[in-house]
């Protein structure tokens, strides 16, 4: 953007400040909310079904323990898409603004969840059943790669610097209602109807509801405004960023000095501080709200629709411990909050976990309770500002999507395979279990150690913050 190069622009003008309302404020929260309770409520519809009806539905004929791995297997399948869709839409958010992509991956991932039922099972098409539900699940996780990365960033550009804690955090409510959603219609099904109805046809009934969501969402975003933040950037001409030859060409002649060293520098610490924050949260994700209910439910032995209850409980006590913590975490720090939500997270794995294990349903329900509002929704509530904080203005959606997406392909997509079968060889021992929620909250509380703290940061540096 410069005076000879980029026809139109002053190289030397100031960036000018965007203003927006306290309603676009609120769409922009409900737009946010809404996405990511969509995306939390498809990927709990499916690790329920996973664990409750999907060994038997899509992978017919095999040994009860390897139907299990087997359906884990394609839940962790979403998540290979994941990484793509968000480099793919995390550049196009960069390029031309957060809310045009924010339309896109709602209406893929939704689209695709209600596909899946309408799906044929096993026993009405063969190989084909467990073949499309992977595509589904593919295309479903490539919207989802960008959904709650986009509306963490959107949020964060809105909200101001010392309630971006607090107003983020309904990003990580979103992933609570999702949750929630799910848990509550399936513990529904399990209650009002009998096994053999579910299996047949009733598991159908969560997917295609979730059309509803989808649409209300869609309606939301359709009136949606472009992030103020983004609008902000020296860098975007007409609602488009330059390229980095002609940002070279601007920042070179206006003498900013931000942009030169942002563009100069690789911000390979905040990337790595990002991942392992992320990596620590969404591995406990993965064991907590995927394979513990398949743990319970099968390894266990607990009635099947414990299970959903417990999420249900849980996911209720969160509506209170997701705000709490995005609360603290603008009162003390981010960091500060990490360092001491992950001591208490090591601090109460054990505890937690053996309550599970007494197989008593009211110790099941305190163990999952408090682990889960700890280890998994309190992270998430600072997770969901923290990273885009940490990244630089003009890279910040793609590198907030990829970070956040890499990570839970190795720990969250993963996770749970490895959790199914290393429970299965030491013949339903809760020890890895444990083994495997020690390793990733230590690697979230390592970052967390090692970084500066970036709370509050102006949004509109290109640097990153460390």
């Amino acid at each position: 953007m410069s005076t000879s190069n980029v026809p139109g622009v002053d190289a030397s003008a100031a960036p000018q400040t965007v203003e927006r309302s306290t309603g676009d404020l609120v769409r922009a929260a409900v737009s946010g909310w809404l996405g990511t309770a969509l995306e939390f409520m498809d990927f709990q519809l499916y690790s329920l079904a996973a664990a409750l009806v999907f060994s038997q539905l899509f992978f017919a004929g095999e040994e009860p323990g390897m139907a299990v791995v087997l359906a884990m297997a394609t839940y962790g399948v979403g998540y290979i898409a994941r990484p793509l869709g968000a480099w793919y839409f995390g550049r196009m958010g960069d390029k031309v603004g957060r809310r045009r992509v924010l339309f896109y991956t709602i209406l893929l991932m939704g689209l695709a969840t209600t596909l899946i039922g309408f799906l044929p099972t096993y026993a009405q098409a063969g190989i084909l059943a467990p073949i499309m539900l992977v595509v589904l699940r593919l295309a479903q996780g490539f919207g989802a790669g960008a959904e709650i990365s986009g509306a963490g960033v959107m949020l964060a550009e809105y909200a101001p610097a010392r309630r971006r804690g607090i107003i983020a955090s309904l990003v990580a409510l979103g992933t609570n209602c999702g949750t929630l959603f799910a848990s509550a219609i399936w513990a529904l099904l399990l209650a009002v109807m009998m096994e053999d109805d579910v299996i047949a046809w009733g598991w159908r009934i969560p997917f295609i509801a979730s059309s509803i969501v989808m649409v209300f969402a869609v309606w939301v975003r359709f009136r949606l405004k472009e992030s103020p933040v983004f609008e902000e950037r020296t860098d975007v001409v007409d609602g488009k960023a330059l390229s980095r030859d002609e940002m070279v060409d601007l920042a070179t002649k206006s003498n900013d000095l931000r942009a030169l060293e942002a563009l100069r520098k690789k911000p390979v610490k905040a990337t790595l501080v990002s991942f392992f924050l992320r990596f620590g949260q969404a591995g406990n994700s993965g064991l907590i709200q995927t394979y513990m209910i398949s743990f319970i439910t099968i390894t266990l032995a607990v009635q099947k629709g414990v299970g959903p209850e417990i999420v249900i409980v849980s996911s209720l006590i969160g509506f209170g411990t997701i705000p709490l913590v995005g609360w603290l975490g603008d009162l003390f720090g981010r960091r500060r909050m990490y360092i001491i939500m992950t001591s208490l997270s090591l601090v109460l794995i054990i505890p937690t976990m053996l309550a599970i294990n007494t197989k008593e349903v009211g110790w099941i329900f305190v163990g999952y309770a408090v682990i889960h509002n700890v280890s998994v929704l309190g992270l998430a509530s600072m997770e969901n500002i923290s990273i885009p904080e940490i990244f630089g203005a003009r890279n910040r959606y793609t590198l907030t999507a990829i970070v956040r997406e890499i990570a839970a392909i190795i720990a969250t997509g993963i996770g749970p395979i490895i959790a199914a079968a290393w429970v299965a060889a030491t013949t339903g021992s809760i020890i890895p279990v444990m083994v495997l929620l020690g390793i990733y909250t230590v690697c979230a509380l390592v970052a967390a150690v090692v970084a500066p703290e970036w709370t509050g940061r102006d949004l509109t540096d290109p640097r990153a913050a460390m």
